[in-house]
Protein backbone atom coordinates (compact mmCIF):
# COMPACT_ATOMS: atom_id res chain seq x y z
CA UNK A 1 0.00 0.00 0.00
CA UNK A 2 1.49 3.33 -1.07
CA UNK A 3 0.57 6.29 1.13
CA UNK A 4 1.22 9.96 0.50
CA UNK A 5 2.68 12.17 3.25
CA UNK A 6 -0.81 13.54 3.97
CA UNK A 7 -2.22 10.00 4.19
CA UNK A 8 0.63 9.01 6.51
CA UNK A 9 -0.08 12.06 8.69
CA UNK A 10 -3.72 11.01 8.84
CA UNK A 11 -2.75 7.45 9.87
CA UNK A 12 -0.41 8.82 12.56
CA UNK A 13 -3.23 10.98 13.96
CA UNK A 14 -5.63 8.01 13.83
CA UNK A 15 -3.18 5.76 15.71
CA UNK A 16 -2.37 8.52 18.22
CA UNK A 17 -6.07 9.08 18.96
CA UNK A 18 -6.50 5.33 19.56
CA UNK A 19 -3.81 5.53 22.28
CA UNK A 20 -0.66 4.32 20.53
CA UNK A 21 2.64 6.00 21.41
CA UNK A 22 5.30 7.09 18.92
CA UNK A 23 7.18 3.78 19.07
CA UNK A 24 4.00 1.75 18.53
CA UNK A 25 2.94 3.95 15.60
CA UNK A 26 6.41 3.58 14.08
CA UNK A 27 6.00 -0.21 14.37
CA UNK A 28 2.57 -0.12 12.72
CA UNK A 29 3.76 2.02 9.81
CA UNK A 30 7.31 0.57 9.56
CA UNK A 31 8.74 4.07 9.84
CA UNK A 32 11.34 5.52 12.19
CA UNK A 33 10.18 7.22 15.37
CA UNK A 34 11.77 10.44 14.05
CA UNK A 35 9.56 10.30 10.96
CA UNK A 36 6.46 9.69 13.07
CA UNK A 37 7.36 12.69 15.25
CA UNK A 38 7.82 14.81 12.10
CA UNK A 39 4.46 13.64 10.72
CA UNK A 40 2.85 14.50 14.09
CA UNK A 41 4.17 18.06 14.15
CA UNK A 42 1.53 20.68 13.40
CA UNK A 43 4.08 22.96 11.78
CA UNK A 44 6.10 20.40 9.83
CA UNK A 45 8.13 21.70 6.91
CA UNK A 46 8.65 19.51 3.86
CA UNK A 47 12.27 20.66 3.74
CA UNK A 48 12.79 19.30 7.29
CA UNK A 49 11.53 15.84 6.35
CA UNK A 50 13.77 13.12 7.82
CA UNK A 51 15.35 10.64 5.42
CA UNK A 52 13.36 7.46 5.79
CA UNK A 53 12.16 4.46 3.83
CA UNK A 54 8.74 2.94 4.43
CA UNK A 55 9.03 -0.82 4.57
CA UNK A 56 5.98 -2.79 3.56
CA UNK A 57 6.23 -6.48 4.38
CA UNK A 58 2.53 -7.31 4.55
CA UNK A 59 2.91 -9.94 1.79
CA UNK A 60 5.00 -11.92 4.29
CA UNK A 61 2.99 -11.04 7.41
CA UNK A 62 -0.42 -12.25 6.22
CA UNK A 63 0.52 -15.95 6.18
CA UNK A 64 2.16 -18.00 8.91
CA UNK A 65 3.88 -20.19 6.31
CA UNK A 66 5.57 -17.13 4.81
CA UNK A 67 6.79 -15.92 8.21
CA UNK A 68 8.10 -19.43 8.86
CA UNK A 69 9.86 -19.52 5.46
CA UNK A 70 11.61 -16.19 6.14
CA UNK A 71 12.49 -17.41 9.62
CA UNK A 72 14.46 -20.31 8.11
CA UNK A 73 16.80 -17.68 6.67
CA UNK A 74 17.06 -16.05 10.12
CA UNK A 75 17.93 -19.49 11.54
CA UNK A 76 20.68 -19.96 8.96
CA UNK A 77 22.19 -16.57 9.85
CA UNK A 78 21.97 -17.38 13.56
CA UNK A 79 23.72 -20.70 12.96
CA UNK A 80 26.45 -18.96 10.94
CA UNK A 81 27.00 -16.17 13.48
CA UNK A 82 26.58 -17.82 16.89
CA UNK A 83 26.09 -21.54 16.29
CA UNK A 84 24.63 -23.19 19.35
CA UNK A 85 25.74 -20.37 21.67
CA UNK A 86 22.12 -19.27 22.20
CA UNK A 87 19.40 -20.27 24.67
CA UNK A 88 16.53 -17.87 24.03
CA UNK A 89 15.02 -15.91 21.15
CA UNK A 90 13.48 -12.59 22.21
CA UNK A 91 10.79 -11.06 20.02
CA UNK A 92 10.24 -7.31 20.17
CA UNK A 93 6.54 -6.51 20.12
CA UNK A 94 4.67 -6.47 18.07
CA UNK A 95 6.27 -7.30 14.75
CA UNK A 96 9.23 -9.32 16.04
CA UNK A 97 7.07 -11.81 17.94
CA UNK A 98 5.95 -13.90 14.97
CA UNK A 99 9.53 -14.27 13.72
CA UNK A 100 10.78 -15.09 17.24
CA UNK A 101 8.14 -17.81 17.60
CA UNK A 102 9.05 -19.40 14.27
CA UNK A 103 12.80 -19.22 14.98
CA UNK A 104 12.47 -20.62 18.51
CA UNK A 105 10.32 -23.47 17.21
CA UNK A 106 12.73 -24.33 14.39
CA UNK A 107 15.83 -24.17 16.62
CA UNK A 108 14.05 -25.73 19.63
CA UNK A 109 14.93 -22.78 21.87
CA UNK A 110 13.08 -20.85 24.55
CA UNK A 111 11.19 -17.71 23.54
CA UNK A 112 10.73 -14.43 25.39
CA UNK A 113 8.80 -11.29 24.48
CA UNK A 114 9.61 -7.64 25.12
CA UNK A 115 6.86 -5.10 24.61
CA UNK A 116 7.15 -1.35 24.39
CA UNK A 117 5.49 0.64 27.13
CA UNK A 118 6.62 4.19 26.43
CA UNK A 119 9.03 6.22 24.34
CA UNK A 120 11.33 6.71 27.33
CA UNK A 121 11.56 3.11 28.55
CA UNK A 122 13.12 0.25 26.58
CA UNK A 123 10.29 -2.12 27.19
CA UNK A 124 8.79 -4.66 29.51
CA UNK A 125 9.89 -8.29 29.47
CA UNK A 126 6.72 -10.36 29.65
CA UNK A 127 6.73 -12.82 32.54
CA UNK A 128 4.46 -15.19 30.60
CA UNK A 129 7.38 -16.29 28.42
CA UNK A 130 10.91 -17.53 29.20
CA UNK A 131 13.21 -15.82 31.64
CA UNK A 132 16.34 -14.24 30.15
CA UNK A 133 18.49 -13.96 33.29
CA UNK A 134 21.77 -15.79 32.70
CA UNK A 135 20.68 -16.76 29.17
CA UNK A 136 22.42 -16.20 25.86
CA UNK A 137 19.85 -14.40 23.73
CA UNK A 138 19.13 -13.13 20.25
CA UNK A 139 16.79 -10.17 19.80
CA UNK A 140 14.46 -10.27 16.78
CA UNK A 141 12.47 -7.40 15.27
CA UNK A 142 11.12 -6.50 11.86
CA UNK A 143 12.73 -3.15 11.01
CA UNK A 144 15.78 -1.32 12.37
CA UNK A 145 15.56 2.41 11.63
CA UNK A 146 17.46 4.75 13.94
CA UNK A 147 18.22 1.95 16.38
CA UNK A 148 16.36 3.53 19.30
CA UNK A 149 14.14 0.51 20.02
CA UNK A 150 16.88 -2.07 19.58
CA UNK A 151 19.41 -0.11 21.67
CA UNK A 152 16.94 0.33 24.54
CA UNK A 153 15.88 -3.31 24.31
CA UNK A 154 19.44 -4.68 24.25
CA UNK A 155 20.51 -2.45 27.14
CA UNK A 156 17.45 -3.38 29.19
CA UNK A 157 17.89 -7.10 28.63
CA UNK A 158 21.61 -6.90 29.42
CA UNK A 159 20.82 -5.04 32.64
CA UNK A 160 18.33 -7.82 33.48
CA UNK A 161 21.13 -10.40 33.25
CA UNK A 162 21.02 -11.59 29.63
CA UNK A 163 24.04 -12.10 27.39
CA UNK A 164 22.93 -10.49 24.11
CA UNK A 165 24.70 -12.43 21.35
CA UNK A 166 23.08 -10.82 18.29
CA UNK A 167 20.26 -8.61 17.05
CA UNK A 168 18.52 -9.65 13.84
CA UNK A 169 15.90 -7.88 11.73
CA UNK A 170 14.09 -8.28 8.46
CA UNK A 171 15.19 -4.85 7.16
CA UNK A 172 17.99 -2.56 8.35
CA UNK A 173 17.33 1.03 7.22
CA UNK A 174 20.71 2.23 8.48
CA UNK A 175 24.39 1.59 7.90
CA UNK A 176 24.77 0.17 11.44
CA UNK A 177 26.35 -3.28 11.69
CA UNK A 178 26.14 -3.48 15.47
CA UNK A 179 24.01 -2.34 18.39
CA UNK A 180 26.35 -1.00 21.07
CA UNK A 181 28.95 -3.64 20.14
CA UNK A 182 26.46 -6.49 19.58
CA UNK A 183 26.35 -7.75 15.97
CA UNK A 184 23.31 -6.58 13.98
CA UNK A 185 22.23 -8.64 10.98
CA UNK A 186 19.39 -8.13 8.53
CA UNK A 187 17.98 -10.00 5.59
CA UNK A 188 17.85 -6.73 3.66
CA UNK A 189 19.62 -3.39 4.03
CA UNK A 190 17.62 -0.43 2.72
CA UNK A 191 19.84 2.49 3.74
CA UNK A 192 19.84 5.90 2.09
CA UNK A 193 22.91 6.48 -0.06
Amino acid sequence: MHLSVDELRSKVEEFRSSGLNTQQIADELSLSQTTVQWLSASDYEVEDKPLDVKVGWRSIAVKGDRIEAVSYIFCDIIDEMVGDEVDTIVGVSINGIAFAQAISSTLDLEMAVVRSISEDVGGHLSEVYASIKGKRIIIVDDVYSSGTTMKKTAAGLSAAGADVKMCIVLVNKSWDDDVEGVPLRALIRAATV
